[in-house]
């Protein structure tokens, strides 16, 4: 198995005026290329912040985070920036899509910022909406989709720059349960059939049992493993 990514006793503090708060303490995590991973935990037990540190969205204030063999302490802002375009989809509990702009174009948006060509953004847009279903709904803006719809957008944006992680931070937390099965089919399908990496925040247990394994965080470091259900796709 090929690591990923490597959390080496990661320390995140905070201070708060003359008050440190530990969000992350001596975190260690390993996740393999192709493994799907849940990570679960109390409110506070430091699964957000676990997860800026893996999206290389913030950097620990000790510690190493590997992506890909490369230490992500050692990069530069505009490098880091390239990296996640590159490297990391992100799927949030909000969806984060812009409501001005139709499906197809929020999936193009990424896209953009990577300097592919307009026409080739504009075929794969398509081909990711297929891919989630959304083909009749490509012209249609966020607010003129279901919820589930929107998440599908999502994921379907997440895909743009065919990344080799998915973070997928309570993918289906403002989800009918109908639309999280279905959002959760989507996710299984990329890990199954694409072989993509996804490591997703969930405080439902029935959600987090799609994974291959969940993690349990507690007060900023990993208290438990256990196996998930779909243990190499059964």
């Amino acid at each position: 198995m090929t690591p990923i990514i490597e959390l080496k006793d990661v320390w995140k503090v905070y201070k708060i005026g003359n008050v440190e708060i530990n969000a992350l303490c001596g975190l260690n995590l390993t996740v393999n290329k192709g493994e799907f991973v849940s990570i679960m935990g109390p409110s506070g037990s430091g699964k957000s912040t676990m997860m800026n540190m893996v999206g290389s969205l913030d950097l620990p204030t000790k510690g190493q985070i590997f992506l890909d063999g490369h230490d992500i302490a050692k990069f530069s802002e505009s490098d880091l920036a390239t990296i996640r375009g590159r490297k990391i989809g992100f799927v949030f509990q909000q969806f984060n899509l812009i409501n001005t702009l139709t499906a197809k174009e929020n999936v193009m948006l990424p896209m953009m910022f990577q300097g592919i060509p307009r026409e080739e953004r504009i075929k794969k847009a398509e081909a990711l909406l297929k891919l989630v279903e959304l083909q009749d709904r490509m012209n249609n803006k966020p607010t003129e989709l279901s919820g589930g719809q929107q998440q599908r957008v999502a994921i379907a944006r997440a895909l743009s720059n065919n990344p080799e992680v998915i973070l997928a931070d309570e993918p289906t937390g403002n989800l009918d349960s109908k639309s999280g099965l279905n959002v959760m089919h989507f996710l299984r399908r990329l890990h199954e059939n694409e072989n993509k990496t996804i490591i997703m925040v969930t405080h439902d247990e029935e959600v987090a049992k799609n994974a291959d394994r969940i993690e349990y965080l507690k007060d900023g470091a990993i208290v438990k493993t256990l196996k998930g259900k779909h243990i190499n796709g059964h």
